[in-house]
């Protein structure tokens, strides 16, 4: 017997704010252009490093507004979860990228450390102004709606992570306008780089802990055992799955034994009610099945295992008995 327990949700608090975050996506993105422009024609190395931690930014925001489209997607008999692991994909490129451009400024950083370049300082510290500047209103876009959204949150960070990179480049182009020491541009790209690493590091381990299923972070998989264990006609509990379709979607399975004189229909339907009060207090999901088993049929399947489950050192013996007796 299965029963699978779930709720439908009315719109997200991402997909209240989604103008908001295209707002602030149209803004990152128009100031990675102009900065990706202006390493080019300043030579500025940490100006190019700041418009990757920007398009870090970008795919940061791109993501939580996957999230919110992808929730008011239905599911279908071919993709009975809808497309929720869309998001999923899309945090693993966005890792990705943050590794290459991580890579790729921290080799070229490595290179100029020895001779770095004259850097056109004025259209350098132009382009760190315009990034802080676009920074700081994407900030006040989002300041109300992040104490609602997880999602809108991690923009939220990701834009304030920004702004400190700006304003490293702002240091470095200071700095050289007032010494000559054209060094600090270089500094200022590994700082920026070291700045991008950890949180794609940190994002790609997400990803791949979701693509294979392991259990959500805090998640205890034997305090939920014991807690099922201590429902009235639970006498064991097995088979226990817990995973995540995206961020926020964890799901859950397991085989519940129960006493055989409770599967009558009240009884078994009174049962569910408790299991699934039981795991929503300790386990957050709209997305349960459990399979009820009765005491008698999980005996006799233990019977039947000991019984064909021969030891190995037997079997060769059996066989030789086999053809002595054919001959």
């Amino acid at each position: 017997m299965g029963h699978d327990h779930s709720h439908s949700h009315g719109i997200t608090a991402t997909g209240r704010h989604r103008k908001g975050l295209v707002a602030v996506l149209g803004i990152t993105l128009g100031v990675v252009v102009i900065q990706i422009v202006g390493s080019v024609f300043s030579g500025s190395l940490s100006l190019l490093a700041d418009a990757g931690h920007m398009l870090s930014d970008a795919a940061g925001v791109t993501i939580a507004l996957l999230a919110a489209w992808i929730a008011g997607r239905p599911a279908s008999d071919q993709r009975t979860y809808g497309f929720q692991r869309a998001e999923v994909l899309a945090a693993l490129a966005n890792a990705l990228i943050l590794i290459v451009i991580s890579v790729v400024i921290f080799t070229e950083a490595i290179r100029r450390f020895g001779a770095p370049p004259e850097v056109q300082t004025g259209i350098m510290l132009f382009a760190a102004i315009l990034g802080a500047v676009a920074n700081l209103v994407s900030l006040l876009v989002l300041r109300t709606a992040q104490g609602e959204s997880l999602n809108i949150r991690g923009a939220y960070l990701e834009v304030l992570g920004d702004l400190l990179g700006s304003v490293a480049v702002i240091i470095a182009a200071v700095v050289i306008m007032l010494t000559g020491f054209q060094g600090a541009d270089t500094i200022a790209s590994v700082l920026i780089a070291l700045m991008i690493l950890p949180r794609a590091w940190t994002l790609l381990r997400d990803v791949v802990d979701v693509l294979l299923e392991a259990s959500p972070k805090g998640v205890e998989v034997q305090m939920i055992r014991e807690h099922i264990l201590s429902v009235a006609g639970v006498t064991d509990v097995h088979d226990i799955h817990i995973w995540t379709i995206t961020s926020g979607v964890p799901v859950f399975s397991a085989h519940v034994v129960v006493e055989d004189g409770v599967l009558n229909a009240r009884g078994a339907d009174q049962l569910l009610d408790k299991l699934i009060t039981c795991l929503g207090s300790h386990f957050d999901t709209d997305h349960c099945t459990f399979q009820l088993e009765p005491a008698s049929h999980s005996e006799h399947e233990e019977r039947q295992h000991a019984c064909t489950d021969t030891p190995p050192r037997i079997l060769p013996l059996m066989t030789l008995l086999w053809f002595m007796l054919l001959m």
